[in-house]
């Protein structure tokens, strides 16, 4: 028991260390405008380097995502009918669908899946 204890502050204490000898190595300047600022073959910029990024399009992204991972917890109760019984997998299917659904009614509502705006 001793021993665990030891290698758990040994190991705590070289862990801290090193983020320690990181954080006092990796000291950047953040005066220097000139390297923050965009390249274009030593003129200044016309416009802004960096372009406006549009909400609507992450918001699609993550109901993407978010339906893609559905999918993904849906495909394993397919696989898994023949193991189980057949009334507790229907209700944990069901229940699973219509909390699915549910999410989709509401995002329904919000207009969160109107592609057009």
């Amino acid at each position: 028991m001793l021993l665990l204890l030891m290698i758990f502050i040994f190991s705590l204490l070289i862990s801290n260390l090193m983020i320690m000898l990181s954080l006092i190595l990796a000291k950047k300047s953040f005066n220097d405008l000139e390297k923050l600022s965009a390249f274009e073959c030593g003129f200044d910029p016309k416009s802004s380097a960096r372009l406006p990024f549009s909400l609507h399009f992450f918001l699609i992204t993550i109901i993407f995502l978010i339906f893609d991972v559905e999918i993904v917890l849906i495909m394993p109760m397919i696989t898994i009918l023949n193991i189980c019984q057949m009334m507790h997998w229907f209700i944990v299917s069901t229940l699973f669908i219509l909390i699915l659904l549910a999410g989709l009614y509401y995002e329904w509502n919000n207009n969160m899946l109107n592609w057009t705006n």
